[in-house]
């Protein structure tokens, strides 16, 4: 990534902030009149509070527009939450989570919100060097998941080669990677992570033996240690990007080279840090929930959607030179925080706490079980296979050392269990870090 930043579409990552208000407002307005005339939930919510499209007259009037839920995308099953009939021919694809724990969420693309998808991820593949020269290998999963298509798109937006590998068959995607000279990779960081572990497995020396140079990884938390750990293996700058199903998918927000931050795509969405209990704004720098509002989708507009996921925005400018507002990475969402003896911890902070023990892999589960009234929580990890794993008293040391770290660091105590390298099961897709084998009912 040497060399002069890249952009996609500098005009608008480098424009002026009272241009990019001026045109969030105008956006705003047009969505906010398209809610209210074509969805009958926003209708009746803002004739709750007694809203009309007019009344919004500059970017304040945000905060007296009402909240919209997962649980209220649910109730909507499937399409009442459409301003475009599904069977309308201006709609062209559908999305949908998976729907484990109730009914899916869905979300429609008209083809300009197909486009602006791919704009935005077009902005990730220029942040991390590449261009219409590059060869995009795409090994997140397609279909519902929005993740594989949408950095399909953005590879067609800007004019990329696509490798379309989805995830699975880890072994062939490696020898392709080689083999077609990939330069970009897009997929979760765990699996970025299995690729590179596959790829030494085979001989190779990804770093040096491999063309590939920028990886484009979300969908689920990553540690500054296993950025590393990935960013080493493979040769690469990682950037991490974000989305969600029920906003667009992968590109909401993304970071550049330097990695200090998510740049937000600004003329698509406008994001809000609110209290998630008061639901007020808190001030830039401050920890919250992250509320996104659409402000140029056709199909599926959303109005203050909250997101359960918890970042802050940083003030400030960066030094790649895009005035678009930056989020931090997400520590945790507020549905899957931990109370572990009164504690409120994220999954996230027992992997940035591994990320200081060289003798630790990346790979780590935390299990949840119950006895009684009592929650009990075994943290399980790996190590190098360096480590020396016959020997019990580096065993023991490295447990107590890592317990003695999380409980002073996040102030718990729990059941550390070192295992030897490669005894955690892999995933092809998203890491699954939390296994909760809590009896029902207690």
């Amino acid at each position: 990534m040497a060399g002069p930043e890249r952009y996609f579409q500098p005009e608008i990552e480098k424009m002026d902030p009272e241009a990019l208000r001026a045109l969030q407002l105008e956006r705003l307005k047009k969505t906010v009149e398209l809610c209210y005339e074509s969805i009958p939930f926003y209708k009746q919510r803002f004739d709750q509070l007694g809203i009309r499209p007019e009344d919004v007259i500059s970017l304040d009037d945000l905060a007296r527009l009402p909240f919209t839920t997962k649980q209220d995308m649910r109730d909507a099953y499937p399409f009442n939450l459409f301003a475009i009939p599904a069977d309308d021919a201006r709609v062209q694809r559908l999305h949908a989570s998976s729907g484990t724990t109730g009914n899916a969420t869905v979300c429609g693309y008209t083809q300009n919100d197909i486009d602006v998808w791919g704009d935005t991820f077009a902005r990730a593949i220029a942040q991390v060097g590449g261009g219409a020269a590059s060869i995009l290998q795409v090994s997140y999963g397609y279909g519902l998941f929005t993740g594989g298509l949408g950095a399909h798109e953005g590879g067609i937006r800007m004019r990329a080669t696509i490798l379309p590998m989805s995830s699975g068959n880890t072994r062939r995607q490696v020898q392709m990677m080689k083999d077609f000279g990939v330069d970009i990779l897009a997929c979760t960081p765990s699996y970025a992570l299995l690729i590179a572990d596959t790829a030494i497995e085979m001989g190779y020396d990804p770093a040096n033996d491999f063309k590939v140079a920028g990886a484009i990884l979300g969908a689920e938390p990553c540690s500054e240690g296993m950025r590393r750990d990935i960013e080493n293996k493979l040769g690469v700058k990682m950037v991490d990007i974000y989305g969600l199903s029920e906003v667009m998918g992968p590109g909401v927000s993304c970071e550049c080279r330097y990695q200090t931050g998510l740049h937000v795509a600004e003329d698509h969405f406008i994001i809000e840090i609110v209290d998630p209990k008061t639901l007020q704004a808190v001030p830039d720098g401050q920890w919250g929930e992250v509320v996104f509002s659409t402000l140029s989708k056709e199909c599926s507009p959303l109005i203050r959607y909250r997101t359960r996921d918890i970042s802050r925005i940083l003030p400030g400018e960066c030094a790649c030179g895009r005035t678009l507002r930056r989020m931090d990475r997400i520590t945790g969402r507020t549905d899957d925080m931990l109370i572990i003896r009164g504690v409120n911890v994220f999954p996230s902070q027992f992997q940035e706490v591994l990320a200081n023990f060289p003798e630790v892999a990346s790979h780590y589960q935390i299990i949840l079980t119950s006895k009684g009234p009592l929650d009990y929580v075994t943290l399980k990890v790996e190590t190098v296979p360096e480590f020396d794993f016959d020997e019990i008293r580096k065993i023991e040391n490295l447990r107590q050392r890592i317990n003695g770290e999380l409980k002073s660091n996040l102030q718990v105590s729990v059941d550390v269990q070192v295992s030897e390298p490669k005894s955690i099961e892999r995933s092809e897709g998203k890491a699954r870090r939390v296994i909760d084998l809590r009896e029902k009912g207690n």
